[in-house]
């Protein structure tokens, strides 16, 4: 069983920077993402990292070069430094793991979430 516990959000200016942290217990060996949800619209992938020891990511277009996920696997710990941030990227974001170690944006392949950090980017 694994749980996640965000942290991090929080109200912005555009062009400002946020970091979201997640910590996991239990099982850990996943590949983990970041997703959010905008109240009326799906959830959607912003960015995963998988678990071996190179660390290979994936992002959406929309964050690629402004947002960059991490793991210290000392801490069980995931990250995501958000740079230049938009009002479009206002939503709720979640960590999510994936224990099928599918590196993928798909939500559908995750079975772990944690309960979500708010995060608002005012213009």
């Amino acid at each position: 069983q694994v749980q996640l516990v965000e942290s991090g959000g929080g109200s912005v200016q555009a062009g400002g920077s946020l970091r979201l942290a997640c910590v996991a217990s239990g099982y850990t060996q996943n590949v983990m993402g970041w997703f959010r949800q905008v109240p009326g619209k799906e959830r959607e992938g912003v960015a995963a990292i998988d678990d071996d020891d190179d660390g290979t990511t994936t992002y959406a277009d929309s964050v690629k070069g402004r947002f960059t996920i991490s793991k210290d696997n000392a801490k069980n710990t995931l990250y995501l430094q958000m740079n230049s941030l938009k009002p479009e990227d206002t939503a709720m974001y979640y960590c999510a793991a994936d224990p099928a170690a599918i590196l993928t944006l798909s939500p559908d392949e995750y079975n772990y979430w944690g309960q979500g950090t708010q995060v608002t980017v005012s213009s």
